[in-house]
């Protein structure tokens, strides 16, 4: 639960279900990192609903007895959003809009504008602006309720379907113009990793939040921008990091999530072409997170989907600090011991510690705990990548030790 509270925020309350599919305990944990998204987009979670449901409902998402209490609240408390956990159809969209008389968001609206917000290079906002077109798009008739002649019928041709065709090839031509300008932003970028030449390259992926900016700076010493809210960093950037005397190139990726708008997976696929042309991945983990172990399955689906699971994989579990196994009470016979109980080093013999390349790291970017160790790990691996590449240099990159550090 985010509990930082400020008069400035907008006052929202955010809806799940609890299905077949998302049992309650699934659906706490998105509601949490629903809330998480709302605080980073500028907004105060007032008040969680779910309800249990075989599936949604079709024309309200939710039950109308359920929507009646949302409603109620909404209009006790002047709450101006209402955001919903999964994608709202158009139609579902606007008769919600109807009953609640409020702005009505759904998690891939709320993430779109958070990344409208953070991006800040040209690229990044071309990127943001089409996916934005590709999400409006299909709810461009919601917008033009307001003209009467909407629904049809003897009397109802005017000029309302006029303005949504217009509204609709406005867009799609944007879009167009948008793929355009990404295809020969893409032609300059890949023309920049052809120049940086046979250098072995090393990105760092993970979820959102996870601290691979800070381990960014820390290792590259430089100041890319970090901050505890999702999607701190949108642009990928590139540093040339030298361990000892073996010169690398480490690149900083945007963030994935769970239920990642697939407008943004297409949008952003040119982006993580850093990811796709890396030798080696450094895939970072919070495990200080609750849920961490879905976390590196959302991470890992992705890179399946962008081709990438096949590369070299060091897992670095970040965060060490802050992590804080429950207490476990040996006397209650009723209680069963379970994972959220494992200390740092039970979490070390588990699986965790054999996933990837050869064994886990367990670091703390903030606190540069464990750096040494992960200094020469990363350097025993691009050093053998180096290697392979040019045999001629093997003498100049002998192996690594912290005293010659």
């Amino acid at each position: 639960m985010i509990e930082k509270k400020d008069i400035g925020l907008e006052k929202a309350v955010i809806i799940g279900v609890i299905t077949r599919e998302q049992d309650e305990v699934q659906s706490r944990e998105y509601l949490d990192e629903l809330e998480f998204l709302t605080f980073t987009a500028g907004g105060e979670v007032l008040k969680r609903f779910t309800q249990k449901m075989d599936m949604p409902n079709p024309k309200t998402f939710i039950g109308s007895g359920k929507m009646e209490d949302v409603r109620q609240f909404i209009e006790e408390n002047e709450v101006g959003t209402a955001i919903f956990d999964d994608e709202l159809s158009a139609a579902q969209e606007r008769n919600i809009s109807k009953i609640l008389g409020c702005k009505v968001l759904d998690r891939t609206n709320l993430i779109l504008d958070i990344f409208a917000q953070r991006a800040q290079t040209s690229y990044a906002r071309t990127q943001v602006e089409l996916a934005q077109c590709q999400y409006l798009l299909p709810r461009l008739k919601g917008m033009w309720t307001h003209l009467e002649r909407q629904r049809g019928g003897i009397g109802m041709r005017g000029p309302g379907e006029t303005e949504i065709e217009t509204d609709r090839r406005i867009v799609r031509d944007r879009i167009a113009l948008l793929k355009d300008k990404i295809k020969t932003i893409d032609k300059q970028m890949s023309i920049q990793r052809g120049n940086r030449g046979k250098m072995v390259r090393v990105a760092l992926v993970g979820y959102t939040n996870v601290g691979k900016s800070t381990l960014m700076n820390v290792i590259s010493k430089s100041e890319v921008f970090a901050e505890d809210k999702l999607f701190a960093t949108l642009d990928t950037t590139v540093r040339k990091v030298v361990i000892r005397n073996l010169p690398f190139l480490l690149s900083d990726t945007v963030g994935f999530i769970r239920k990642l708008p697939t407008q943004l997976v297409d949008s952003f696929k040119s982006t993580l072409d850093e990811v796709t042309e890396a030798d080696l991945l450094l895939h970072v983990v919070d495990i200080s997170h609750p849920n961490f172990e879905d976390q590196i399955e959302s991470v890992n689906k992705i890179l399946g989907e962008i081709g990438s699971s096949d590369k070299p994989i060091i897992m670095v579990f970040n965060k060490i600090d802050k992590y804080k196994p429950e207490p476990f009470d040996e006397t209650d016979l009723i209680a069963e011991r379970n994972e959220s109980h494992y200390t740092l080093s039970e979490w070390k013999k588990t699986w965790m510690h054999r996933v990837g390349k050869d064994n886990a790291l367990f670091v703390s970017a903030l606190n540069k705990k464990n750096l040494e160790e992960f200094k020469k790990r990363v350097y025993d691996e691009v050093r053998e990548i180096h290697v392979t590449r040019f045999p001629y240099n093997h003498f100049l990159y002998p192996d690594y030790t912290e005293e010659e550090e």
